[in-house]
């Protein structure tokens, strides 16, 4: 005999959601519905799941190990739902459909741009939707979801995240330089103890460049004097140019319109630039084709070795 399935798509996406954002509120927000209603259609679930999904502690609820369990489903049945549709749309033609790509701003400027300019041309069916992205901040913006593909990159120390539900496809390989105002006299690799003293222009605090720029200052021996935090590399760049500070930057991030000068460290460091896709989740056809075009336009702008890891 026929069994209709037990659990309700819509309603496993506001599981995994409840996962990732934390409160019922905050569900309700995202998919533009009252809390009352999202409660309401989380009770329903736990009904058509026949055990006890959340529990209730106040105003609070977190979700229970059968919950855990069916979050980590859900979000592989939501991922196959998806597929689906996308290769139904696809199969009159080329790749079609929408696509988010998440970067860090360098890459957005060098990488994401030039990607949406191309696929233009070459899948003109693919709607590419770009955001920034501070790396720190992109698995778990894949993990819920809220992107397709991220564009980030590991810590510059040769570790890369550990997430069994990420893929990482290495793109290149990024040194880490010193800028200072171009006037200044010094060349080749840079110790970073000859700038003890110097004043530092930052990222904001907790972001992935102020961290590896105050690991790095500390692992030299000192602590950075702070005399600027932006959240602009452009900005950076021109507090840095004017003679008001140093800093450390990717390569990527030196934008060659200002006047500043980059050399090397004298104790290397390259950071791993990388894509990454969700680990479980098939990719649609047109999630595949801007992970292609995004790997031949990293391979011919940035050649070299891009790192061996594939995760």
């Amino acid at each position: 005999m026929h069994k209709e399935p037990r659990l309700h798509t819509g309603r496993l996406q506001m599981l995994s959601l409840l996962d990732s954002l934390g409160t019922v509120r905050a569900v309700a927000a995202a998919l533009h519905m009252s809390p009352s209603a999202v409660s309401a259609q989380l009770a329903v679930l736990e009904s058509e799941a026949g055990v006890e999904l959340l529990r209730r502690s106040g105003r609070r609820v977190r979700l229970t190990t059968a919950g855990r369990a069916l979050t980590r489903h859900a979000r592989v049945i939501l991922d196959q739902v998806k597929a689906a549709e996308a290769e139904l749309d696809g199969l009159a033609g080329r790749p079609t459909g929408p696509v988010r790509l998440a970067a860090f701003s360098s890459a957005v400027r060098r990488l994401a741009i030039p990607l949406a300019t191309r696929l233009r041309e070459t899948h003109p069916g693919i709607a590419l939707e770009i955001s920034e992205l501070d790396p720190g901040a992109s698995h778990p913006a894949l993990r819920r979801g809220d992107f397709d593909i991220v564009v980030t990159a590991d810590f510059a120390d040769g570790s890369l995240p550990v997430d069994p539900d990420v893929r990482a496809v290495p793109l290149f390989a990024d040194a880490i330089v010193l800028v200072t105002a171009a006037d200044r006299a010094e060349t080749g690799p840079a110790d970073l103890a000859d700038h003890a003293h110097a004043a530092w222009a930052l990222d904001l605090p907790g972001t992935y460049l102020s961290n590896l720029i105050l690991a790095t200052c500390r692992r030299a021996g000192f602590e950075p004097s702070v005399a600027g935090r932006f959240a602009s590399y452009e900005l950076l760049l021109a507090h840095v140019e004017e003679g008001l500070s140093v800093s450390l930057l990717p390569g990527l991030a030196v934008d060659p319109r200002y006047k500043v000068t980059a050399r090397p460290l004298k104790e290397p460091m390259t950071r791993q630039v990388y894509a990454a896709v969700r680990g479980r989740a098939p990719l649609t056809a047109a999630t595949r084709a801007v992970l292609d075009e995004l790997c031949d336009l990293a391979a011919r702008n940035f050649p070299g070795p891009a790192g061996q890891y594939l995760v």
